[in-house]
């Protein structure tokens, strides 16, 4: 009886579609992310300062590598915090 119950759930349950996201940096074919452009790098980071990961800004690994990179150089040269408000 409870085998019963179960399967109806099982079968009941749609399946999640995820659409994958596209890297904005490969689309606006950006060569390069200067550390200097902190108004850019601002897209990347969370309120507290916090680097996104990849599954939430979409980028691609090279692109994220670049990213964090960046983004630590800006902090060591002061163009950026290292923790946010909060």
């Amino acid at each position: 009886m409870a085998r019963r119950k179960l399967d109806k759930k099982k079968r009941a349950a749609k399946p999640r579609v995820f659409r994958k996201k596209s890297c904005r940096l490969c689309l606006e074919k950006t060569r390069e992310l200067d550390f200097k452009n902190a108004e850019q790098l601002y897209q990347f980071i969370t309120e507290k300062g916090k680097i996104m990961p990849r599954r939430i800004t979409g980028a691609c690994a090279k692109h994220q590598r670049i990213i964090s990179q960046a983004v630590k150089r800006a902090r060591v040269t002061a163009l950026m915090p290292f923790a946010g408000e909060g």
